[in-house]
């Protein structure tokens, strides 16, 4: 009599968890986005706290920010901001409606038109200040 040993599962390889689809491409713009916002906000604090420590140092900080590298870094903040409410928004209507649920693709890609059409209106008129036009 022979003892039968347990044979091994066969390992399916099925690839990655994520597949880059919409759903992948919002959660991490999403991430993203939100922890630059985080970062600025703290440099933001930090900066407009200068003025209670020495009102000269506020200015030279101040200052510092009108330069183009910063104006172009104020679109790319902006661009962040933009996205990151819109596709809130997306995501809360994902999170408490059926509806959404079934159509998350949908609203992404309605997230970026949204955003699009903001930033094509905002972009010309920042640059034209930061570039002195």
């Amino acid at each position: 009599m022979s003892i039968k040993t347990p044979s091994k599962p066969k390992t399916v390889f099925r690839g990655t968890l994520y597949r880059g689809h919409e759903g992948m491409w919002s959660w991490v713009l999403h991430r993203i986005t939100g922890i630059a916002i985080y970062f600025f906000l703290l440099v933001h604090v930090l900066d407009t706290a200068t003025v209670r420590l020495d009102p000269e140092l506020y200015n030279v900080v101040m200052a510092s920010y009108k330069t183009p590298i910063m104006g172009l870094g104020e679109a790319v903040l902006v661009a962040a901001i933009v996205f990151h409410a819109f596709n809130g928004l997306r995501i809360t209507l994902v999170d408490m409606t059926a509806w959404a649920s079934r159509h998350h693709r949908a609203l992404f890609y309605g997230v970026l038109v949204l955003w699009t059409v903001v930033m094509i209106a905002f972009l010309p008129r920042h640059l034209m200040h930061v570039f002195g036009g």
